[in-house]
C-alpha cells in the first residue's frame, strides 16, 4: 500500500509539473509571441485578428502564468495536506477554464488544457 500511494504522489507531481510547464508555454506564446508564433498555433483565427489583439492575449497569458506558478507552488509545499489543497485548487482552475474554452473558443482546448488537469486531479486525489 505504502509503494503504490508512493508511486502515485510521484505520478501525481510529475503530472501536476506537466500543466504548470503548458501553462508556462501559454504565457510565453500568449504575452510574448501573440503576433510571431500565435498565429501559426491558432489556425483557425484569422491572420488578421493578432495584432488588434495582442493586448488582450497579453493579459490572458498572465492569468495562465498565475496557474503555473500556483501549480509549482503545490510542488514546493512540505505539508502534504496543504500541498495537495493548493494543487486541487489550481487544478481545478486550469479545469474550469479549460471547459469554458473548449465550449466558447474552441473544443481542443478541452483535450489540450483540461484534460491533463483531470489526469493529474485524478492522480492527486488517488495518490
Amino acid at each position: 500500500r505504502v509503494h503504490t500511494h508512493t508511486l502515485m504522489s510521484i505520478v501525481a507531481k510529475i503530472l501536476i509539473a506537466v500543466v504548470a510547464i503548458e501553462h508556462l508555454y501559454i504565457l510565453w506564446l500568449e504575452m510574448f509571441a501573440w503576433t510571431t508564433r500565435g498565429p501559426k498555433v491558432f489556425r483557425s483565427l484569422p491572420a488578421s485578428l493578432f495584432v488588434p489583439t495582442k493586448a488582450l492575449a497579453a493579459n490572458q497569458g498572465l492569468y495562465n502564468g498565475f496557474l503555473s506558478a500556483g501549480l509549482f507552488w503545490s510542488l514546493l509545499i512540505a505539508d502534504v495536506s496543504w500541498s495537495v489543497n493548493v494543487a486541487l485548487f489550481f487544478l481545478g482552475c486550469v479545469i474550469v477554464a479549460g471547459i469554458y474554452g473548449a465550449l466558447s473558443a474552441q473544443r481542443s482546448i478541452f483535450y489540450v488544457q483540461a484534460l491533463p488537469a483531470l489526469l493529474a486531479l485524478a492522480a492527486v486525489l488517488v495518490g
